[in-house]
């Protein structure tokens, strides 16, 4: 099986202190840890587990700038067998729509059955994976925790409102989101990286892919802060004193009768 991860370069949350910039439109960039966005890097473990199960490769593509190619050799120490770089100043100030469009270009230069993404990056809107496969008019799953293969097809987990769990059947080819938790990503280590630092990986223009710089139609017009609200209380004592005192105050805020 073919297999395409598309994955994202993102500012690392438990190595930066995130703040936001003078003009209240961005984070603060400057100097900051960037590393693999976290659901993406649980969509390349399931594909190198399905190619171990049934053979074939994964190859992990990214749009970004020069420097984004660092998570496609992270990835492909992981275990990825190629990388595809999209990197061009007229997809800078991509939106989502023309981010799914610079990946479909990719996925059409391919031959690929099944087309990986993570669940969400580090904007959060989730969109990415839907679009791509409306683009590519394929069928789509979001928050997929489970992947059986079978002939053709493939048996889908995904997690819905509640808690609660849908399988569905989706045939092949197809895009996938996947969630946290479907698996646990392997350890990269020194040795993995320095054995994929020399591999040539592919840097592809919008030229390349028969694509004009397109004006996006969703700016980011703001960031802030949400409002603090009033602090908790810390409940002190014996845990029978903590729980007795955790009912009284349950009971006057009608949390209990």
């Amino acid at each position: 099986m073919e297999i395409l991860v598309c994955v994202k370069r993102v500012p690392d949350s438990s190595e930066n202190e995130i703040e936001l910039n003078s003009a209240g439109n961005d984070i603060e960039r400057d100097d900051l840890v960037y590393s693999v966005n976290e659901w993406d890097n649980y969509a390349v473990e399931e594909a190198i587990q399905i190619v171990d199960r049934v053979g074939g490769s994964v190859t992990v593509a990214t749009v970004g700038d020069d420097e984004a190619e660092e998570v496609l050799r992270r990835e492909m120490a992981m275990g990825a067998n190629a990388g595809i770089l999209v990197a061009d100043d007229a997809l800078e100030s991509a939106d989502g729509k023309g981010i799914a469009a610079a990946l479909k270009a990719v996925v059409e230069q391919g031959n690929y059955d099944l087309i990986l993404t993570g669940a969400q990056s580090d904007t959060g809107a989730g969109q990415v994976g839907g679009m791509l496969a409306a683009m590519l008019d394929l069928p789509y799953a979001s928050l997929v925790n489970t992947i059986e293969t079978g002939d053709g097809k493939l048996k889908v987990g995904r997690e819905i409102e509640g808690g609660n769990q849908e399988m569905s059947e989706i045939e092949l080819p197809c895009v996938l989101s996947i969630q946290t938790g479907i698996n646990e990503p392997r350890y990269v280590g020194i040795r993995g990286i320095r054995k994929v630092a020399s591999v040539e990986i592919p840097t592809k223009s919008a030229g390349d892919l028969g694509l004009a710089a397109a004006e996006p139609k969703v700016k980011r017009l703001d960031y802030f802060l949400p409002d603090l609200g009033e602090g908790a209380e810390m409940l002190e004592g014996s845990t029978e004193e903590i729980i007795e005192k955790l009912v009284e105050i349950l009971k006057a805020k009608g949390g209990l009768k």
